[in-house]
Formats: structure tokens, C-alpha cells, sequence
């Protein structure tokens, strides 16, 4: 009957110790050294663990619960993964390739003026341009040697070739040449027509 005392009075003062050490403080922490034998935590077979410590009781558990809101994750999703230097972003369009417009090369093509008659003959004037602007001139038919000639020779040495006055004005509205004034005229006229053909 001592014996059971005893025993029922250890029971009892087990027990309140363990509704203090619950109620207290840190209650939530109590580690199964604290409970009683009969009271050791049981492993997932089902029976108690050696010396009443499991491997989960000295660290906090974590339940997960339905519904329950769970830690973002610290990984990073695909789409937002930081792109390093030289890569390039999966998904977007690649930029137009570039169109340069460069000028198209001008055409030279040579236009001949109507042939005149002059007091000295006729003469015709051919120019050449590239594009549109004129880069050469000479007139045909005129007359060689004499007087008339040296007429000649004066005018295209002044109008024709790719320095003369018809390059440098791009006209027909040049200077009559001194001593050359049918001449100058003729070759004036023929000019034109060449211009307006052009």
C-alpha cells in the first residue's frame, strides 16, 4: 500500500510538473527528455526511439497544412532570369536587319542637238550627261582651215570639253566668242535643242 502511494503521489507531482512546464514560458519547446517514459515519442514504424529522442525533437517541425500559404520560392522562373552580358533574351524578335539607300549610280548617255546652218556651214553640237547634269560637249561639222576654221577652233576651245564654258554654266546661255559671232550663234542653237532633248 506504500508502494502504491508512493507511486500514485510520483504520478501526481509528474503530472503537474508537466502542466507547468506546458503552461510556461517556451512551453511549445519542451523536448522529450521532459516527458515521461511512458511517454517518449513514438518513431514513424510505431515504436518508441532509444533514449526517447528522435531526430525531428531537437529541431522545430514544420506541418504543412492544406491550404496552407507556402515560402516563395528563392528560385528564379525562366522569364526572369537576369541576362548576362553578350546573351541575348529568348522570345523577342530580332531587330530588322538594316537597309542602307544609296544613291543609284547615274547613268552618261550622250544626246545630240539638231544640226544649224550658218553663214559658214552647219554644225551640231553632241553633249554628254551623267544623270543630269552635263560632263562633256564638242560640236561636229564645223568647218576646218581658213578663216572660218580659226572661227571654229576658237569656239570649241572656249564651249567644248569636259572644262568648257557649256560644263561650267550648264546652259545654252554663253558668251559670244570675239571674231565668232555666227559661230557662237550656230553652236548656242544646236546646243539648246540638245539641252531640250535631254
Amino acid at each position: 500500500m506504500r508502494r502504491a502511494l508512493l507511486a500514485i503521489t510520483g504520478l501526481a507531482a509528474g503530472t503537474t510538473a508537466l502542466v507547468v512546464l506546458k503552461g510556461g514560458p517556451g512551453a511549445g519547446q519542451a523536448t522529450a527528455q521532459d516527458l515521461p517514459a511512458a511517454q517518449a515519442p513514438v518513431a514513424p514504424g510505431g515504436s518508441p526511439t532509444p533514449g526517447g529522442v528522435t531526430p525531428s525533437a531537437a529541431a522545430p517541425s514544420v506541418s504543412a497544412t492544406p491550404g496552407a500559404s507556402a515560402k516563395p520560392s528563392a528560385k528564379p522562373s525562366p522569364d526572369r532570369r537576369p541576362a548576362s552580358r553578350g546573351s541575348t533574351r529568348t522570345g523577342t524578335t530580332p531587330a530588322a536587319p538594316k537597309t542602307t539607300t544609296k544613291a543609284p549610280k547615274p547613268t552618261t548617255r550622250t544626246v545630240t542637238g539638231s544640226s544649224v546652218s550658218y553663214k559658214y556651214g552647219s554644225l551640231q553640237v553632241r553633249i554628254t550627261l551623267s544623270g543630269t547634269r552635263i560632263v562633256d560637249a564638242t560640236a561636229t561639222g564645223m568647218p576646218l582651215g581658213g578663216q572660218s576654221g580659226q572661227r571654229s577652233d576658237d569656239v570649241q576651245a572656249r564651249y567644248s570639253g569636259s572644262s568648257g564654258e557649256v560644263v561650267a554654266k550648264q546652259s545654252a546661255d554663253l558668251s559670244t566668242v570675239s571674231g565668232a559671232t555666227y559661230t557662237s550663234t550656230a553652236y548656242q542653237r544646236s546646243l539648246q535643242a540638245a539641252i531640250d532633248k535631254a
